[in-house]
């Protein structure tokens, strides 16, 4: 069987440049029931995110008396992706959710609400490459929504390789077949990197292009952010 190729004159096999983002789509307030929600797409991977809180912490030996806490639950539901997965949490989902808490917990002022949690749930309905960025995203969006006293947006997006060339925001079939990929988070206007993940093999010129390659991809769509926030509030 003859192997697809992932890139072709230039082009990737869902006609984007290298450095090209997919379509996104922002939203808010999706959710009724929560104190703050959104939902993300990044082409065909979509993000459904919900933040409840701050609220009391129960059991009473969770808490923390200086500070409190942030929980994050990520999980892909089993029609998000073609062959069905299996309901409930898995080591993967439980992985990525302590992945987002890490990149999310620098920007939020958690030791402002000793002994009480904010919770924040991120739904892949939909899932072509990027789930665990698209979620942060989404959950990023969701905590502003909420009213929840954060330092900063977090912007995340995902680099890699694929047949040989450095690209942005990897799809589905790009992310399995590549041979890097990179899953980044930063805070655009403090410039703090929250998350950087790499599986695969790269020289340091390439993982230096990626940085700064991750950084402007961040930047566009922390744009983005900044402009469904203002357009919301100002009942656009």
């Amino acid at each position: 069987m003859k192997e697809e190729k992932l890139m072709v004159d230039g082009k990737r096999i869902d006609g984007r440049l290298p450095e090209q983002l997919r379509d996104i789509k922002m939203k808010l307030n999706v959710v009724t029931r929560a104190n703050g929600s959104a939902e993300v797409k990044f082409g065909k991977t979509t993000a459904i995110a919900s933040v409840h809180g701050p609220r009391a912490l129960f059991p009473r030996y969770l808490q923390e008396s200086g500070t409190g806490i942030l929980r994050i639950r990520y999980n892909m539901a089993p029609f998000s992706v073609n062959d069905r997965k299996s309901p409930g949490p898995d080591r993967r989902s439980t992985e990525i959710s302590k992945v987002i808490r890490l990149a999310l917990g620098p920007t939020i002022f958690l030791e402002d609400f000793p002994k009480i949690t904010i919770d924040g749930f991120a739904e892949i309905i939909e899932a072509d490459g990027s789930t665990r960025v698209t979620a942060i995203n989404a959950l990023s969006l969701a905590l502003a929504a909420a009213g929840i006293p954060m330092e900063d947006l977090v912007a995340s997006c995902s680099v890699g390789k694929i047949d040989g060339t450095l690209v942005v925001d990897l799809n589905g079939k790009e992310d399995n077949n590549s041979e890097a990929d990179m899953a980044f988070a930063m805070l655009p206007n403090k410039g703090v990197i929250s998350l950087l993940q790499m599986d695969g093999a790269l020289t340091k010129k390439e993982v230096l292009k990626l940085l700064q390659s991750a950084k402007e991809s961040c930047m566009k769509i922390y744009e983005m952010q900044i402009k469904v926030l203002k357009d919301f509030y100002k009942g656009e």
